[in-house]
C-alpha cells in the first residue's frame, strides 16, 4: 500500500490527508497542545510488500523504529509468521508496519 497524498481543504501546512483506498482516508493534523504517552497496544497497522526495503527507507530518513519490546531496528515475528516493526508519529501515536500478505 502506498499512502497517496490527497487534497485537503485547509492549506495551512498543518494538515496532511492520504488516500487509503476507495472512500478511505487518513487525516494527519499537527498541533497537539500537550505530549501524551501512547500505549503500543493501540496502533494503526499497514502492510508493505518489502519490509526490509521499508526499514532501509526509515533508516535513511532517520526515523526510529523497532520491535514490540522496543529493541531498535529489530523485527518481531507473530505466531502466524508475519513480521512487524513499530514506529511513532510526531505526536507519539504508534504505527505497525508488517509484511502480511493476507
Amino acid at each position: 500500500m502506498t499512502l497517496e497524498p490527497i487534497s485537503e481543504p485547509f492549506h495551512d501546512q498543518k494538515h496532511s490527508w492520504f488516500s487509503l483506498g476507495p472512500h478511505n482516508q487518513l487525516h494527519v493534523v499537527q498541533g497537539a497542545q500537550t505530549k501524551i504517552a501512547h500505549d503500543i497496544n493501540i496502533h494503526l497497522a499497514f502492510s508493505v510488500d518489502n519490509l526490509p526495503a521499508f526499514m532501509e527507507h526509515l533508516k535513511k530518513m532517520n526515523i526510529p523504529f523497532g520491535d514490540w519490546a522496543g529493541h531498535s531496528e529489530k523485527i518481531v515475528k507473530r505466531p502466524d509468521g508475519v513480521e512487524q516493526i513499530y514506529l511513532q508519529d510526531p505526536d507519539g501515536y504508534w504505527i505497525e508496519v508488517n509484511n502480511d500478505r493476507g
